[in-house]
């Protein structure tokens, strides 16, 4: 039962990330450009994905430090295949997709990443569960 709902949490994840991202190209990419866009961006779906983790870690019910790292692994993995294959889906080049995740050229998923791994384990303890 953990694992269906740490799948929904992230299947809500999934969706505000990607309105987020939405929104972010709409309306931030034409004022700072797509990389300041993207950079601007990590901190602000970092916040939303730990929003989500706060709200939703006790319907979740996942007690152990290691189950709870084992769920934030899970939502990296999840949304790591998501986010490479819709841009796949999307026609976009491999290079493009990978570039948010290298540090050498502005890329800050690295860090989004740690955080959405990370994000049940602190919502848990800020939660004091």
């Amino acid at each position: 039962m953990i694992w269906l709902r740490a799948f929904a949490i992230w299947c809500v994840i999934a969706v505000a990330e990607t309105a987020h991202g939405i929104l972010r190209r709409l309306f931030l990419e034409p004022v700072v450009g797509p990389l300041r866009a993207h950079q601007i961006g990590v901190p602000i779906g970092s916040l939303i994905i730990f929003g989500i983790a706060w709200g939703s870690i006790k319907w979740i019910n996942a007690r152990s430090p290691k189950l709870l790292w084992a769920i934030g692994f899970l939502w990296c993995a999840l949304m790591l295949s998501f986010e490479i294959g819709l841009g796949l889906a999307l026609n976009f080049p491999l290079d493009r997709i990978l570039a948010d995740y290298d540090i050498t050229r502005g890329g800050l998923m690295v860090f989004g990443f740690l955080i959405m791994i990370a994000s049940p384990t602190l919502a848990a303890k800020i939660r004091r569960l």
